[in-house]
């Protein structure tokens, strides 16, 4: 894994987005979408805010995702293999870029036919603990018909990216503006944040 994460951040430092292929290997993302999708089946996902807990509003015509947090206290084996993971990515983060991170929060996304997210920055305004922000996609078969790329907001141009999955991504989150494009088909995807 040491391999992928260096490529993670390495082309981070290069370009200020990092993107490397299976961070999450085959398997493990193959059985997070299952949680994902029987987690919606079941309409156990909530319709994303915009803000947090002391600043938040629902407003379909910004962002019309779906989530639900990703949490250990689930017992859920997967969510468990994927939060040592993150552990073991944060200790290799810590060792050699000394960013300090002290832990991150996750959570399963959605965006269902005709979903998308308008342009913004991850750091909320009231609270500045957000670092890093970090989307691992959970989409096989995904071609550019189907839309829902991220759109990377850099000062002199835009950067698109497909929601392949393995595919990762990782740039700080009070630096660059960004949004989901719309999407013809469903968009999975575990994303989230380190946080200081």
């Amino acid at each position: 894994m040491e391999k992928i994460f260096n490529t993670l951040i390495d082309s981070f430092i290069d370009n200020k987005v990092g993107i490397t292929e299976n961070f999450l290997s085959e398997a493990l993302a193959a059985n997070l979408k299952s949680n994902l999708l029987t987690l919606y089946q079941n309409k156990l996902m909530n319709s994303a805010g915009i803000g947090n807990a002391v600043l938040q509003d629902h407003n379909k015509l910004i962002r019309s995702d779906q989530i639900y947090w990703l949490d250990r206290k689930h017992n859920d084996a997967f969510e468990n293999d994927f939060f040592d993971l993150m552990d073991s990515f944060v200790l290799h983060l810590n060792s050699t870029c000394y960013t300090g991170i002290t832990g991150y929060e996750f959570h399963y996304a959605l965006y269902e036919e005709g979903s998308f997210y308008k342009k913004h920055i991850d750091q909320f305004q009231n609270n500045g603990s957000r670092q890093y922000s970090m989307i691992m996609y959970l989409n096989v078969g995904w071609v550019i018909a189907d839309g829902g790329e991220l759109c990377i907001h850099h000062h002199d141009h835009l950067q698109n990216i497909s929601p392949i999955s393995g595919k990762s991504i990782f740039f700080k989150s009070s630096e660059l503006e960004h949004e989901v494009l719309l999407a013809n088909k469903a968009r999975m995807s575990i994303t989230g944040w380190l946080k200081i």
